[in-house]
Order: C-alpha cells, then structure tokens, then sequence
C-alpha cells in the first residue's frame, strides 16, 4: 500500500449529490418535534428574583404566636435489669458431659450456658426455662452414663 496524502484522497473520493442526512455540514433536522405538556414557570425557578419576606412588628395577632411553643419535657424512668438467680447447674452439667453420656452431656453445658445469659439479662422465663432442661439433660446423661457403666462391668466380668 502506498501512503496517500489528504490531497490525493479528497481526489480519489467519490462524488455525490446528496449529502448524508447526518453529515457534519448539515444541522440535525427532526421531522417532528417531541410534544412535552405545557408547564406553567415556577416563580422561583432559574433567572427569577427570590421572594421577598416581610417581617410584622406590629402587635400580635391570634394568628401568630410570641415566641416558640414550649413543651414540658418528659420525664423518663430507666430501670436496670435485676438479674435473676435462677440455677444454671453448670458443674453438674460438666460432670455428666466428661464422666457419663457426652452427647447429653454437651446439651446439658449449653443450656446451663443459656441459663447464665438470661439471669445475667434479667429475662426471666427464658432463665426459668433453660434451666429446667439443663436439669433434664443432665440427669438423663447421668442416668444413661449409670446404665453404660454397669453394662460395661458386667461385660467385664463375664
């Protein structure tokens, strides 16, 4: 390919008599306008002077106040939490998980852990409640870890 200057490629351009109907030469003509609803202008829009405001001296009116309105401010009462002493057992619960049945055992340790949560947030159903089945699952891991060792010295035995 040789290199063509801008004379030589305006020359070997082709002519035309129409022009593209969106050429640079020409402004773009849109055949029909977009029709937007007729707004009306804001007063305070841009280019328009800003409105003017009067301040009355004059006596007052039953329209208008004399100063702000007040409101007497509340009063709020903010009681602590009292926590509650609802036993957790968490020794009992950490007995049976190492020395009897462990599964049981560990569901007996997180609700007791439960149990101290409530008492330390004052809830006290939620204390009341956990506690109970820690009591439950800790006696049952006793219960089941009492039968696996008897088993386990009979079997020995014989």
């Amino acid at each position: 390919m040789s290199n063509l200057n801008y004379g030589e490629m305006k020359a070997n351009s082709p002519v035309t008599d129409d022009p593209v109907p969106f050429s640079e030469t020409q402004p773009y003509q849109e055949s029909e306008p977009l029709k937007l609803p007729a707004r009306p202008p804001s007063p305070s829009g841009y280019g328009a002077p800003p409105p003017s405001y009067q301040s009355s001296y004059g006596p007052p009116d039953a329209q208008f106040s004399q100063g702000p309105d007040f409101q007497p401010q509340q009063t709020i009462f903010i009681i602590p939490e009292q926590p509650t002493k609802e036993p957790d057992n968490l020794i009992f619960s950490i007995f049976t998980m190492l020395c009897c049945f462990f599964p049981l055992g560990i569901a007996a340790l997180v609700f007791s852990i439960k149990t101290q949560v409530a008492n330390n947030n004052g809830n006290v159903l939620s204390a009341q409640k956990n506690s109970r089945l820690s009591v439950i699952m800790a006696r049952a891991a006793l219960g089941f870890g009492i039968v696996f060792w008897i088993l386990y010295i009979i079997i020995l035995t014989v």
